[in-house]
């Protein structure tokens, strides 16, 4: 795969992170939008962290060519 991302963190720097999402990934239990309401409401998380992880998210399903809004 040649993309911009991974020209950027290089090939075993991505594969790192790509296998470190996959098992996250299979680990997570439960419910995204709940869970990071949760975190909102209690303030782990500040409204800021979350705008600001929500434009990141949305940077880099653009760079993959991901529809964030898509489930699956």
């Amino acid at each position: 795969m040649n993309s911009p991302l991974f020209s950027a963190l290089g090939n075993n720097q991505m594969t790192g992170l790509v296998q470190r999402f996959q098992q996250f990934r299979q680990q997570f239990q439960g419910d995204p939008r709940q869970q990071i309401q949760q975190m909102l409401n209690s303030g782990k998380v500040s409204q800021a962290q979350y705008n600001a992880a929500v434009q990141q998210a949305q940077q880099l399903a653009k760079m993959l060519g991901i529809n964030p809004g898509a489930q699956g």
